[in-house]
């Protein structure tokens, strides 16, 4: 499947029948979730820092793009890396490093290690930059990073997200907003909202229904797998 098939996927859907991206944090996973039928996928950063070992946003970029390569070569379905805020490569080589992994698509974050929003215009310029650089071979994700270390204005997403549209983002996705500021969201903001859900039936469908175009899990299906297998491990030690 194609850039320009994935990108369709985020287009004319019916309300309440969001895009849902399950989060594979490497090949075996990515495998379970494709054969499940979901017709593309999208890495979260913290799910592979835990799958490699590292804590999320300390994983080496190197580290980062093999493991998205893997996954994506693990599966016939299209994949986004979520690549954190860039690694601090510059747009050119960033684009290169995540086309050469086979992905299609990619999530950047606004804020710096998490604990410090970047300036929206300066970023909105950097956005323009890595969207001239992929030209149409990418579907940007950006992440709007206000409700999870800002203010939790909706209007401050708002404008942030407009100016990321207006740059060259496919998408946007207002980390950690709340439910009940969705259809504010919905309503300021044009084109795809990627939201964050729980790994069960009932969030996603909720979120579809507030106005999410496209669900995504962030690294909890990756946390639900390991408790699994810690409560298997316990019963093993019994």
């Amino acid at each position: 499947m194609t850039v320009s098939t994935f990108r369709a996927l985020h287009h004319g859907r019916a309300a309440g029948d969001p895009l849902v991206l399950p989060g594979p944090w490497d090949a075996a996973s990515a495998r379970v979730f494709a054969d499940a039928g979901f017709p593309a996928l999208a890495t979260p950063s913290a799910g592979v820092a835990a799958s490699l070992g590292y804590q999320d946003g300390s994983t080496p970029p190197g580290e980062m793009f093999a493991a998205v390569a893997r996954i994506v070569r693990a599966v016939s379905v299209p994949v986004s890396a979520d690549i954190e805020g860039g690694y601090g490569l510059a747009p050119g080589e960033l684009v290169g490093r995540l086309l050469e992994t086979g992905a299609v698509g990619c999530n950047l974050e606004d804020s710096e290690e998490h604990t410090t929003l970047k300036d929206p215009h300066r970023h909105a310029d950097w956005l323009a930059e890595v969207r001239a650089e992929a030209g149409d071979a990418l579907f940007i994700n950006a992440r709007v990073d206000t409700f999870l270390i800002g203010t939790g204005d909706p209007a401050d997403a708002v404008a942030r997200a407009r100016l990321y549209v207006a740059a060259g983002a496919d998408c946007v996705y207002p980390i950690m907003a709340p439910s009940e500021v969705v259809p504010v969201l919905r309503e300021g903001i044009e084109g795809p909202i990627n939201l964050a859900a729980g790994p069960d039936k009932e969030s996603v469908t909720e979120l579809g229904r507030l106005g999410a175009t496209r669900i995504t899990f962030g690294p909890r299906l990756q946390r639900y797998a390991m408790e699994a297998t810690r409560e298997l491990a316990a019963r093993l030690r019994e």
